[in-house]
């Protein structure tokens, strides 16, 4: 594996977040200097290639892989359309998560869920199911993410104590559902009083 490569993935997989110049220097084992070097010459790259559409760009002390804008209309249809409205299983769990624990960053949804979740997360807020509630006070001031209005209107919800309690919910299918499902296939038949 190359820096570069290692470089553009991570990008990638900061998602919407981005990542600060001094963590890609730490996971990259570089110096800032030389991973600034290697960020300038990825994006242009990514100039200098009319097929791509991907672009860097450094907002503040983080960079962010994005689309050129070119490809914005294409972007705007795409999110307005019927195939990009249907919530996925990943898209239906980050917002479950999010629902639940709000307010709370993508990494902490990563952590919970164990895969990332920046697709899931952008798209979500793309149907303004969630948005920005603020960021963590210390290093990288990560967005926190919370549900909106919209969120309420869509699950037919007036408040948050409305959503289903998961400990009762939990607690209903654990008397539904025996702990060893193929118990009763391997009882002993029992005799009944009276057979001789």
């Amino acid at each position: 594996m190359d820096n570069m490569g290692k470089l553009e993935a991570l990008l990638f997989a900061a998602g919407d977040e981005g990542v600060r110049l001094e963590e890609l220097s730490f996971l990259i084992n570089q110096p800032a200097a030389k991973v600034y070097q290697l960020i300038q010459t990825l994006n242009e790259k990514y100039q200098d290639d009319r097929s791509s559409s991907l672009n860097v760009l450094e907002l503040g002390n983080h960079f962010v892989l994005t689309a050129k804008k070119e490809y914005a209309p294409i972007l705007k249809e795409y999110a307005k359309s019927p195939i990009a409205n249907r919530l996925s299983q990943a898209a239906l769990e980050t917002l479950s998560i999010i629902a639940y624990k709000q307010p709370i960053t993508r990494m902490e949804v990563d952590d919970i869920r164990g895969v990332q979740s920046s697709g899931s997360v952008q798209k979500l807020a793309t149907n303004r199911l969630i948005e920005e509630k603020g960021r963590v006070e210390g290093p990288g001031r990560a967005i926190l993410y919370g549900t909106t209005e919209y969120f309420m209107d869509y699950f037919g919800l007036k408040s948050m104590e409305e959503l289903p309690d998961i400990q009762a919910m939990e607690e209903e299918l654990s008397a539904d559902i025996p702990l060893d499902l193929y118990a009763d296939r391997y009882e002993e038949p029992t005799e009944e009083k009276g057979d001789s």
